[in-house]
């Protein structure tokens, strides 16, 4: 933050630490007033209002600008802050340049907002939904369930760290460098490779936990010709764990086809009854 200020102080720079401090603060309720018209709109807009209000004296001016972020709005929560602190250099260099008397589009504002959310909501869904929180639940749940209080601790910890440094480097990086620096990485290829990555890695992850956490064996034996086989271990001899696979790959396609998740929990309780009955689980 100390960077941000000594090279923009003389410029007038809006991003003081009291302006940062409040942004940051304000980005966490993103989706406090998310409606599906709009969605994520009025919590931008609310993060904008502590530099709005500095870069605009003017009560008409605020106004409008305040109107102009109520536009749609969409992305990953936790990278919200690269578009916001472009958005702030933004709003900073369309009053400076209306100020002096130069044309300029308000538009372009929204229009580099809309432009940034797409792909930066594709790396953020990939990283922090379908990455660091299903390792973080992974580990917790598996402590969790030898009554380790360390699992909930965990959870919070391995999802909320990058979180947190992301949010909070993302609205430096976001205002000191904007545009050219999410450009860069956009047009050198580094957003799909990252993307790709968090896919990769999150398969992985999902991998483990199925061989790991998902139980399925069958006490069956078949009995011929005086000698008794067990069924497990035929299917161990197929392939380990091809029980807990064969269950996970069913309910998920079952979910594909439309299948309610309390419909699945009972069924799956239903089954393991009847089995347990019948002997053959």
């Amino acid at each position: 933050m100390k960077g941000i200020e000594n090279k923009k102080a003389s410029e007038g720079s809006v991003m003081s630490p009291e302006v940062f401090k409040k942004t940051f603060l304000r980005s966490f309720p993103l989706q406090g007033c998310f409606c599906y018209e709009r969605m994520q709109n009025v919590g931008f807009a609310y993060q904008m209002i502590p530099a709005l209000r500095k870069i605009y004296t003017n009560k008409e001016e605020l106004s409008a600008a305040l109107k102009r972020h109520l536009a749609i709005f969409n992305t990953t929560p936790a990278i919200v802050t690269f578009i916001t602190g472009a958005a702030i250099a933004l709003e900073e260099k369309f009053k400076r340049e209306k100020d002096a008397g130069i044309e300029c589009d308000e538009e372009s504002i929204n229009a580099v907002k809309t432009a940034l959310m797409g792909p930066l909501a594709g790396i953020g869904d990939s990283f922090f939904w379908g990455t660091f929180r299903i390792i973080a639940a992974g580990i917790g749940a598996s402590l969790a369930a030898n009554g380790s209080i360390l699992g909930a601790l965990l959870f919070l910890l391995i999802y909320n760290a990058p979180h947190l440094l992301v949010r909070f480097h993302g609205l430096k990086i976001g205002y000191k460098s904007g545009v050219t620096f999410l450009s860069s990485i956009s047009n050198g290829g580094l957003i799909a490779k990252l993307t790709e990555v968090a896919k990769i890695l999150g398969l992985v992850v999902v991998g483990s936990m199925c061989a790991s956490m998902v139980k399925l064996v069958t006490p069956l034996v078949i009995k011929y010709a005086g000698a008794e086989v067990a069924v497990q271990s035929i299917f161990d001899s197929i392939l380990t764990g091809i029980l807990p696979l064969g269950l996970t790959f069913g309910i998920y396609k079952l979910l594909q086809k439309g299948f309610k998740t309390t419909t699945m929990l009972w069924g799956m309780i239903a089954l393991g009854i009847i089995g347990s009955v019948l002997g053959i689980l």
